[in-house]
This record gives structure tokens, C-alpha cells and sequence, in this order.
């Protein structure tokens, strides 16, 4: 199970929380970005599996990420991790081609399960 695995968010310790429960579970082929602006560069050097991406971060949005990774990269797999409250962010986001979202805070279980199903 080598699967690559992207973790872009501006909260260290939400990269962190979701590693862990990546790692418990035998993923640990797992990169991080702290921001939509790594994340593409990430993306492109690295080529991951799935990314899995915060919404609101700074210096480029999860959004404005999701849609230049889409534009080059149609196929890359991506799930998007959003607050409460960020419903209409979601539903861009999906329209954009994110494959699901988990909305914050979140139970290490969900993230597993979302894993899963996508890289199954």
C-alpha cells in the first residue's frame, strides 16, 4: 500500500492529526504543503495519489489549487476539507472536480473511509 498521499494545509497540526491517522493505518508514503501555492508545486513534482486539501489557506486558496491542479491534471484525485459553515465553498469546490470533502473537526475514521474509498 504505497499510494502517495498530498496533505495541504496552513494548520501544522491538522497535517499532523491526519498523517497520523494515515500512518496507523499503513499509509505512509505521505507528503505535506502549507499552502495552495505548494501544493501545486507539489503536485507537479510529486504526482501524488490524492491530495487531500484544506480550503482556506493563505497566500492561494484551496479553491484557486483545486482548480489549476484540475486544469492540468483532469485525473488527480482530491478531496477538500472544509469548517462548518463553508457550504458554498463545498459545492464550488465539488462542481471544480474535488471528489468529496470532510468538514472539520473530524474524526480520524471519516478521513480513513474517504481514503479508502477513493484509492481503494
Amino acid at each position: 500500500m504505497d499510494k502517495k498521499i498530498l496533505l495541504v494545509d496552513d494548520a501544522a497540526f491538522m497535517r499532523m492529526m491526519i498523517k497520523d491517522a494515515l500512518t496507523k493505518n499503513g499509509y505512509t508514503n505521505i507528503l505535506e504543503a502549507a499552502d495552495g501555492e505548494q501544493a501545486c508545486s507539489t503536485f507537479e513534482s510529486e504526482n501524488p495519489d490524492l491530495v487531500i486539501m484544506d480550503i482556506t489557506m493563505p497566500n492561494k486558496t484551496g479553491i484557486e489549487a483545486l482548480r489549476d491542479i484540475k486544469a492540468a491534471h483532469p485525473a488527480a484525485k482530491i478531496v477538500m476539507c472544509s469548517a462548518m459553515g463553508q457550504e458554498s465553498m463545498v459545492v464550488e469546490a465539488i462542481k471544480l472536480g474535488a471528489l468529496d470533502f470532510i468538514v472539520k473537526p473530524f474524526k480520524p475514521d471519516r478521513i480513513l473511509q474517504t481514503v479508502e474509498k477513493i484509492l481503494g
